[in-house]
């Protein structure tokens, strides 16, 4: 299989998620022309606003943010060199479902739902708008979120739900076929943050003399993520970085310039954001690298 004959497709939940987790992987994979498809599940409308003179775009006060990070998807898109990018039934189909934060430090549904919220929506309506996709990019390579949704946002659990059913039922050659031709993804992946990275480049950070950033997360503990030796794959985007780094700037309502993200940036640099790992949750582990792990999703396909 040539890098042209290759699709990847990844499913996530608001637009800023997949700069973050995969912008490196997507850049990559773009620049080499593997076909890169990405569905997001909503606009993000419950998302806060970090600019100043923005803050009218606000669920709560104009309810513009929508749209306005509509305009940042598209922009962040540009900076990573990806053309295909979709909203899951159209822009406005599924509502931000918004979220609160529990004590252990992890996310969790917010106490009141906005009507058409994507964590309420029927999973087999939602799944089949995902099967339809699908089964016309018909990707090798289908990225998502883990059963948690990474850190426990209901709409990255639900994005995480569609895409797995969304997969059993694209492979049924009965199952709806005016949804086109049934289409067997051979690899899903689950993105992953990995913990030891993290951590180290938090402890870069403080040495640094950054002591505010990632306040009162103790590298040794981390709220969230995945042990090494959970972890299945990585793709070393270094040479892509400042590509993501373009791509989170353009994601400016959602990813403050002086917050954490770009502090890590500038104390971890291509450590931290370079290298983007996941674990294989459907498929056969292809042949590893010197990291010990797969250094191509694709491997083995």
């Amino acid at each position: 299989m040539t890098l042209s004959d290759r699709r990847l497709l990844l499913v996530h939940a608001h637009p800023d998620d997949e700069t973050i987790g995969n912008g490196a992987t997507m850049a990559k994979y773009a620049a080499e022309g593997v076909g890169v498809t990405l569905v997001t599940s909503n606009r993000g409308e419950m998302g806060e606003v970090l600019v100043p003179d923005l803050e009218h775009l606000a669920f709560e006060r104009d309810n513009g943010l929508g749209a306005h990070r509509e305009i940042e998807l598209a922009e962040a898109m540009k900076a990573l060199g990806v053309t295909d990018h979709r909203f899951l039934g159209g822009p406005g189909r599924f509502h931000d479902s918004g979220m609160s934060w529990a004590e252990d430090g992890t996310a969790t549904a917010a106490h009141d739902v906005p009507e058409g919220a994507f964590w309420h929506a029927d999973l087999l309506v939602a799944s089949d708008l995902l099967v339809e996709i699908i089964r016309e990019v018909r990707p090798h390579v289908l990225v998502t979120y883990d059963q948690f949704g990474g850190y426990g946002h209901p709409d990255h659990v639900q994005a995480h739900r569609v895409a797995t059913y969304a997969t059993s039922l694209a492979a049924v050659r009965s199952y709806k076929p005016e949804l086109g031709d049934a289409w067997d993804i051979p690899k899903v992946y689950w993105s992953a943050m990995a913990k030891s990275q993290m951590a180290e480049g938090i402890r870069a950070m403080r040495e640094g003399g950054d002591t505010t950033s990632f306040e009162g997360w103790d590298p040794d503990n981390l709220p969230w993520g995945s042990d090494d030796e959970d972890l299945d794959a990585v793709v070393d985007g270094s040479d892509f970085v400042e590509a993501k780094m373009a791509a989170m700037r353009a994601h400016a309502t959602q990813i403050a310039l002086d917050g954490p993200f770009f502090a890590l940036s500038n104390n971890a640099g291509t450590q931290v954001w370079g290298k983007e790992f996941y674990r294989l949750a459907k498929g056969s582990r292809g042949p590893v690298g010197d990291s010990g792990l797969e250094e191509d999703l694709f491997a083995g396909l």
